[in-house]
């Protein structure tokens, strides 16, 4: 697999969003307007993972499908269109149950947590994605994190067993 990104399709127009935001420590973070991404959660199931291809911010890490929110998007709306996006989740099977937010001043990330109605197949719908998983929440410690998710992972998980 390619450590470089995929070339972008003929006549796409790059979302103002889609930039970096640098931190006064020089940490970079994806999406101008901020970013999200959705945890979906099924009771028998576990949480739907993304792992992220090697040339992505973190690749070879485990995540959540999201990433940087439109101008004006919400939050939630940008979750769920990002999700769909990357792994065809259906919005239409989602029941929002939280978001919590991770807000630095200059760049923020919002997680929406999303319990599933049905079970469905996630699919790789774009280049971001090297696996989608199934993963019970007691095996999600076992994976390589996204440091961000990994940091937040404790508290989400807590929200989902009470």
């Amino acid at each position: 697999m390619s450590d470089r990104p995929p070339p972008l399709p003929p006549g796409y127009i790059r979302d103002p969003g889609d930039a970096w935001v640098y931190g006064p420590d020089g940490a970079k973070f994806w999406g101008r307007f901020g970013a999200a991404g959705l945890l979906v959660w099924h009771p028998s199931l576990g949480i739907l993972l993304q792992h992220r291809v090697g040339w992505s911010h973190f690749g070879g890490t485990w995540g959540l499908p999201g990433g940087a929110r439109k101008q004006g998007e919400s939050a939630v709306d940008g979750a769920l269109r990002e999700a769909a996006e990357e792994a065809t989740v259906p919005p239409e099977l989602l029941r929002i149950i939280h978001t919590s937010v991770l807000d630095l001043g200059y760049w923020s990330y919002t997680t929406v947590v999303a319990e599933a109605l049905e079970v469905f197949e996630p699919v790789i719908a774009d280049a971001e994605s090297a696996e989608l998983r199934w993963v019970p929440l007691t095996e999600v410690d076992d994976l390589p994190l996204h440091p961000g998710f990994g940091a937040a992972w404790s508290d989400l998980r807590q929200l989902l067993v009470e």
